[in-house]
This record gives structure tokens, C-alpha cells and sequence, in this order.
């Protein structure tokens, strides 16, 4: 039984939408966030010495980073349809999604909402670089979109379930403002009932 370990707020809603994607049971164990400072709670440490969500804890193997967690889930799995096979084009395709969301995208938005918490004056070198980065990558995201319905090609797959939960935090944001093919993709996928769920526990 897989344990989740899932922080408020937080990008750990990747791993329950999976899991209830791939219909595989697992417990899930819920933390808050300090209502003070707003950061993940001591309990997380006692679970992994980064204490940041998503962690999961399956008999002997603790895992923290969201993708080496959506490829552990995933092996589980005997049956997995959200993930092309690797003799397909596509394949290359969902890998490439899988880590762009958290190599690629992340940087930015993060930066974003971090300059977005703090009194700022005038504009700093750090901003142009994170301007440039968004048209950048979100150009090709928009691109990607508009010639076909998910990440990883014609079908729903893991990679949908890492870009949207970064697209939705840039969407808190205002950075999707005018990305037509973002927001329809955005639109459809929080039609699934598996996402659905893993929303409600906040």
C-alpha cells in the first residue's frame, strides 16, 4: 500500500490524480501548511529530510521528487495507459513533457510567484531574464496545443497530469492571459473525474 504523503496547496495533488487515474489504492496522509509562514510543517522532515510534498512511502522506499514519484507509481501498475509505449514516437514525446514541467517551467513561474510576495521598486536584472523565459516557453507550449490534444500526442497521459498542475499555478499567475490553446487544454482536463478528486483534498 502506498502511502501519500500530501501537503495543502501543493504540487502532491500530481500524485493523487495519478493513482486514482490508474485506480491503484494507496493512504493518503495529510499535512498543512503553517497558517503563519505558510511553509510545509515539521511532520514532512520526520518523513524526508527535504520536507517538501510530494513524498510517498511504499514498505522501504521513500520518494520525494514528482517525477521519479509519477515513474515509480507508474511501474506499479498493471495495467498503464498514461504512458505511451517506448517503441512510439510519442513516448519521446511524454518524457519530454514529464520533465519539461518540472525542468523547464517550474523556474520560472516559481520565480514569478516569489517576486509576486515581495515589495518591489523599479525593475531588476532578474526580471527581464523570467520575461523572456515565460514568452519563451509558454509560446511553445501554446504551440505544442494547437497541434494536438495532449502533451505526449492524441491521448491523455502522465506528462497532461505534471503540466497541469504548473499551468494551473501560472494561470493563479495571470501568465496564461490570452494563451487560447492553454486554457481549453486546462478546461479539458479538469473535466476527469480522477482530477476532480485529488482537488477536493485541497
Amino acid at each position: 500500500m502506498i502511502n501519500v504523503h500530501h501537503l495543502n496547496r501543493s504540487r502532491s495533488k500530481r500524485v493523487i490524480w495519478l493513482l486514482e487515474e490508474l485506480s491503484l489504492p494507496y493512504t493518503l496522509v495529510k499535512h498543512q501548511r503553517d497558517p503563519v509562514t505558510n511553509l510545509a510543517p515539521e511532520s514532512l522532515r520526520k518523513i524526508h529530510p527535504l520536507a517538501k510534498a510530494p513524498i510517498i512511502v511504499d514498505g522501504d522506499i521513500t520518494l520525494c521528487e514528482s517525477g521519479a514519484i509519477m515513474e515509480y507509481i507508474q511501474h506499479q501498475a498493471s495495467t498503464n495507459d498514461l504512458r505511451p509505449s517506448d517503441e512510439s514516437k510519442d513516448y519521446y514525446q511524454y518524457l519530454e513533457w514529464l520533465h519539461f514541467a518540472e525542468g523547464s517551467l517550474s523556474l520560472p513561474v516559481i520565480t514569478t510567484l516569489i517576486m509576486s510576495m515581495e515589495e518591489r521598486s523599479g525593475t531588476k536584472p532578474l526580471d527581464n531574464y523570467i520575461a523572456k523565459e515565460i514568452q519563451l516557453d509558454f509560446s511553445y507550449i501554446e504551440q505544442t496545443l494547437s497541434q494536438r490534444s495532449y502533451f505526449a500526442g492524441e491521448s491523455f497521459s502522465a506528462a497532461d497530469i505534471m503540466m497541469t498542475v504548473i499551468l494551473e499555478m501560472a494561470e493563479s499567475l495571470n501568465l496564461l492571459k490570452n494563451k487560447e490553446h492553454s486554457n481549453a487544454y486546462l478546461n479539458k482536463v479538469r473535466q476527469r473525474p480522477a482530477y476532480q478528486l485529488a482537488t477536493s483534498y485541497g
